[in-house]
């Protein structure tokens, strides 16, 4: 898995917003059934319909709960990120794994969707796989709400894992899973975190649950990110957030504009929790279309308490 450099992502927006003409994401197979993971959630665009300014996707039909799913805690969600991690090095050694929808709805959902894109831009520009072996080092750091806190749908977590990029480089990364009912675990965002950024403690109850966010603040920052990278800057700030002024995609964003950029959509879910500061950290993705995901603006921010001022931890846009 991997996040595309700025430059090599200009290099398939130039070239067509990295979709390469006659291979759409997801040609033949059904959608897997799925469920957006926290709170804030979005409700489903009509594939008839051009989406209102205010739309965001959500995954396709949710599933009935399951009365005999066990409590989702953090020794099982680092056991379920261990599990993912082997299936998807196991995948990578498929030959063209990329070109199996069954094979990439086992592994992806939601803003990670564009993991398969990637490697389809990659095939057709006659280039070489650019997705590498995730091998953590140390002990993954793992974001767990409360069982009963948890969506009636299924169940999400975040994960800190620190690895090596395609450049070689260990840094660490921020990867959001969730599953539906009945369901393994799939990968909804990732993005790897900014040189010199770290992780905020989260703010944990007595029995180390993470804290929930501000559901409102959450939909409020992401619509924020939605106005900038848009077009239209003057709406900035329309949200009641603004991104701070060192932020990646304050200074992405001139470059990004100037290939074949076409806007997102909405969002998928949200992720997140309290800090122990007393502000709010987010996680999600800004996607183009709910199904076919080939505009993606993976990200990572911290409101501080008090603040209106965005932070970004981590982004990794693709188109």
């Amino acid at each position: 898995m991997r996040a595309i450099p700025l430059i090599v992502a200009l290099v398939l927006s130039l070239a067509g917003c990295g979709a390469i003409p006659g291979l759409p994401y997801r040609p033949a197979d059904p959608p897997t059934p799925s469920r957006a993971a926290s709170p804030v959630t979005s409700p489903s665009l009509s594939p008839a319909q051009s989406p209102p300014p205010d739309a965001t996707p959500s995954a396709s039909a949710t599933p009935a709960p399951s009365a005999t799913a066990e409590a989702l805690t953090v020794p099982r969600a680092r056991t379920a990120m261990r599990t993912w991690v082997a299936q998807y090095n196991a995948a990578l050694k498929k030959r063209k794994w990329w070109r199996s929808n069954a094979r990439l709805d086992a592994l992806f959902v939601e803003g990670a969707l564009y993991e398969g894109v990637l490697e389809r831009s990659r095939e057709g520009f006659g280039w070489k796989p650019g997705h590498k072996p995730i091998n953590p080092t140390g002990t993954p750091t793992i974001y767990v709400p409360r069982p009963e806190r948890q969506p009636p749908a299924g169940d999400w977590f975040i994960a800190k894992a620190t690895y090596r990029d395609t450049k070689g480089h260990s840094r660490p990364h921020l990867l959001a899973f969730l599953r539906s009912a009945g369901q393994s675990f799939r990968l909804a965002v990732v993005t790897p975190m900014h040189w010199g950024q770290t992780m905020p403690k989260p703010l944990l109850d007595a029995d180390g649950y993470i804290t929930d966010m501000d559901d409102a603040m959450a939909a409020a920052v992401a619509e924020e990110y939605r106005n900038f990278w848009n077009g239209d800057r003057k709406k900035e700030g329309d949200s009641g957030y603004r991104l701070a002024k060192d932020s990646y995609s304050r200074k992405a964003f001139p470059a990004v504009n100037k290939g074949m950029y076409v806007g997102f959509a909405g969002r998928g879910s949200v992720f997140g929790f309290r800090t122990a500061s007393g502000g709010m950290f987010f996680l999600f993705a800004l996607l183009n279309d709910a199904k076919s995901v080939n505009n993606v603006l993976s990200e990572a921010v911290l409101v501080p308490k008090g603040s209106k001022a965005v932070q970004e931890l981590g982004g990794s846009w693709f188109s």
